[in-house]
């Protein structure tokens, strides 16, 4: 996998990914998840780090890929305007993805 861009907050993080079609979301965000968190136990010494159990993850087409770069390096500045959540939520229902909001948050 190719990492596009890399940005977020105290509290979220987004990743545009290129993805080889063998691989899988799933499988990408294991070997990422597992990676980061030894990084940040052994190196950062952030013991009590660890990622919440889900994530959200969306495809976009090479006309979003600038636009998708420019939202995700301005996160801290976007998110004084709507926190993470509200953010999250309003995407969902904007490309009328359904979903039950118990398993959204855990």
């Amino acid at each position: 996998m190719k990492a596009l861009a890399i940005g977020g907050t105290d509290d979220h993080i987004h990743l545009l990914l290129s993805l080889p079609s063998s691989l899988s979301i799933a499988k990408a965000m294991r070997e990422i998840k597992s990676a980061s968190s030894r990084w940040m136990h052994e190196t950062a010494g952030a013991s009590a780090f660890e990622w919440q159990e889900g994530y959200g993850a969306f495809s976009i087409g090479h006309a979003q890929l600038q636009a998708t770069v420019a939202y995700i390096a301005k996160q801290e500045e976007h998110h004084r305007k709507r926190d993470y959540r509200q953010e999250f939520l309003a995407f969902l229902k904007k490309h009328h993805v359904e979903y039950d909001p118990r398993y959204v948050w855990g």
